[in-house]
């Protein structure tokens, strides 16, 4: 009786929180959307054939093979690398620090992060910054021939002087289109090259004059030049003299361009390149679950840093005595002897991936979210949303018990196995 006493509570309380809810979710789903007409097995077979629903179960399965086997495989590496370091301790902290913040918070912290314009989105800052590292974008991205301009478009997005140049005659080169505050650093008052004998001398320049005025297609006093820009000499479709515009937006070419066609390549107004869609409909995924390991990688490394605490030095000094390398110690004997405590980091995250729901719908955006969409989400929108449907929402409930159930009974019977030991 006093056993039963103490027992008591602890019963109505599992019963109240968890028997009860489950039960009435199993009872839910079997009926419509009211809850007065009995449906059966519908809602299920409409979770099958429903490809929004598809969708979330279909991500769910990614979720629960890429971001736990990341985070635990990024959380071994931190727990092993940071053993050999001085300042060990204060990156284990900068690691778990994210531990202390909600999902929807990182999830906000994420939504900048991955925002489309690198000079708000940290993702694209860097990506971009390494892109035009190698293939620097234009200045004059913008740029265009005006009225009445010597110039006409050609393929590829160049573009090409209607009559062949000569020399001894300067050719004027006019484009407008680009802000004056958008110009290269460095760039001066349009000049006017001086002619040569045998060379093609020219000018490429901004043909506009803040406040108005000016001539068009000629070189005015307060107009600038297109510092940098690449000025090819085209025969017969081969180039066969190229230069670039000095600051003034001079140019000159040596005698073999006497006769040809200027061309200014489509090089020179390569637009921007703007980064990665981080919340496409191809990407928004693997970016929201990057968001997730970057949370609980720090919560696999205290775990397995724990555990590596507890490894018996004599083993690993043992075997580098045999000869063995790092790599091999690693392998052989660090990770095999760990196991216990990565089966235990690796269950516990699929658990918790299998719930995950505030991150997704923070950081995707409405448009992708059905491409992002996971079976918690779907849970939320079925059950919650506009069109609200309890008894599929029941359903899809009851769907996501049973796919954690398994792992569940897996730790159980690992955590048995253990203490039997």
């Amino acid at each position: 009786m006093v056993a039963a006493a103490f027992i008591l509570p602890t019963l109505v309380l599992l019963g109240a929180l968890v028997v009860h809810p489950i039960g009435y979710s199993l009872y839910r789903s079997l009926f419509d959307r009211s809850g007065d007409a009995f449906v059966g097995a519908d809602n299920y077979r409409e979770i099958l054939s429903d490809p929004t629903i598809r969708t979330a179960l279909r991500n769910t399965m990614l979720w629960v093979v890429l971001a736990p086997t990341t985070a635990t495989a990024l959380g071994l590496i931190f727990a092993v690398l940071t053993e050999r370091v001085r300042w060990g301790t204060a990156f284990k902290l900068l690691v778990f620090m994210p531990m202390a913040i909600s999902m929807l918070a990182a999830g906000i912290i994420f939504r900048l992060v991955y925002d489309q314009d690198p000079d708000r989105g940290l993702a694209n800052a860097v990506w971009v910054g390494v892109h035009d590292t190698f293939a620097p974008s234009s200045a004059f991205p913008k740029a265009r021939p005006g009225r009445d301009s010597p110039l006409e478009a050609a393929e590829g997005g160049a573009f090409v002087t209607r009559e062949p140049v000569r020399a001894g005659t300067a050719a004027l080169l006019p484009l407008v289109g680009v802000a004056p505050e958008a110009l290269p650093k460095g760039t001066r008052t349009a000049g006017t090259s001086e002619v040569g004998p045998g060379e093609v001398t020219g000018t490429v320049w901004q043909d506009f004059t803040r406040g108005g005025g000016g001539a068009v297609n000629t070189v005015d006093p307060t107009e600038q030049g297109f510092s940098g820009m690449r000025v090819e000499a085209v025969r017969d479709g081969r180039v066969v003299a190229s230069t670039t515009a000095r600051a003034d937006g001079t140019f000159t070419l040596p005698a073999r361009a006497d006769g040809a066609l200027l061309r200014l390549p489509g090089s020179n107004f390569r637009e921007p390149y703007a980064g990665v869609g981080w919340l496409g409909p191809t990407l928004v995924t693997p970016a929201v679950i990057g968001a997730y390991v970057w949370m609980w990688a720090g919560f696999a490394m205290v775990l397995i840093g724990a555990g590596l605490a507890a490894v018996p030095r004599e083993l690993l000094e043992a075997a580098r005595v045999d000869g063995a390398g790092e790599w091999q110690v690693f392998r052989r004997i660090t990770v095999p002897l760990l196991g216990p405590v990565l089966a235990v980091v690796l269950v516990t995250l699929v658990i918790n991936v299998m719930k995950v729901f505030d991150l997704v719908f923070v950081i995707a955006p409405g448009a992708v979210q059905d491409d992002a969409n996971v079976l918690a989400l779907q849970l939320y929108r079925t059950s919650f949303g506009t069109d609200a449907d309890p008894g599929l929402g029941s359903a899809i409930a009851v769907l996501l018990l049973v796919l954690v159930v398994p792992v569940m009974l897996l730790n159980i019977r690992r955590m048995r196995k253990e203490s039997s030991r």
